[in-house]
């Protein structure tokens, strides 16, 4: 079967793509506006390291304005990009949800944070890695009410907890990621095989 995306619609794209790019990592966003706002998304990635950079494509709300997370990044250029595992997960989840841009889904869902970077929003307690980033630039997807953002990542929290080889800076995350519209974890990890 050979599927032309210009005969789908966009939620049939959306179902397509969400369902074989996987698993996206989930970016839960903390970034500071007229209240401190927090906000998952998994169209979210690493892009280079050199300079240190990751991108995430933010959508707007239903009436067409930007979501409160590109709104607050545009004018404050920081935010914080908390990796999320199982015991997050409800939290995260329930922060997707659309509220008004004066409500705070961190007080809305008595999510815990604490301040570790000056300068920066806060981070969300308790999680395990989360990187401080800087607004970088916006790409123009042309025709596109989605806005991917590249953000620069000024500094790194590492709980040490995941550290599983200090020397050789190993660690292990168990992050949740999305896979369609359920959420997983990666599961086994397979072995790379030697190359000659």
């Amino acid at each position: 079967m050979l599927i032309d995306f210009q005969e789908k619609v966009l939620s049939e794209k959306y179902a397509l793509m969400s369902q074989l790019i996987i698993p996206r990592p989930i970016a839960w966003i903390v970034t500071e506006g007229e209240v401190l706002n927090i906000a998952p998304f998994s169209y979210f990635t690493g892009l280079s390291s050199n300079p240190p950079t990751m991108i995430v494509s933010i959508g707007h709300r239903p009436d067409g304005s930007p979501k409160d997370t590109l709104r607050n990044l545009r004018e404050t250029k920081r935010c914080v990009v908390c990796m999320t595992e199982e015991v997050q997960l409800e939290a995260m989840h329930f922060s997707s949800k659309g509220v008004d841009a004066s409500v705070s889904e961190i007080e809305l869902f008595d999510i815990s944070v604490e301040e570790r970077v000056e300068g920066f929003p806060p981070m969300v307690k308790g999680v395990k890695a989360a990187f401080f980033c800087e607004y970088l630039q916006e790409v123009d997807l042309k025709g596109s009410k989605t806005i991917p953002v590249i953000i620069e990542i000024k500094h790194l929290y590492i709980d040490e907890s995941i550290i599983s080889d200090s020397e050789k800076m190993t660690l292990e995350l168990d992050a949740i990621a999305r896979i369609g519209k359920s959420y997983a974890k990666l599961g086994e990890k397979i072995t790379s095989p030697d190359i000659p």
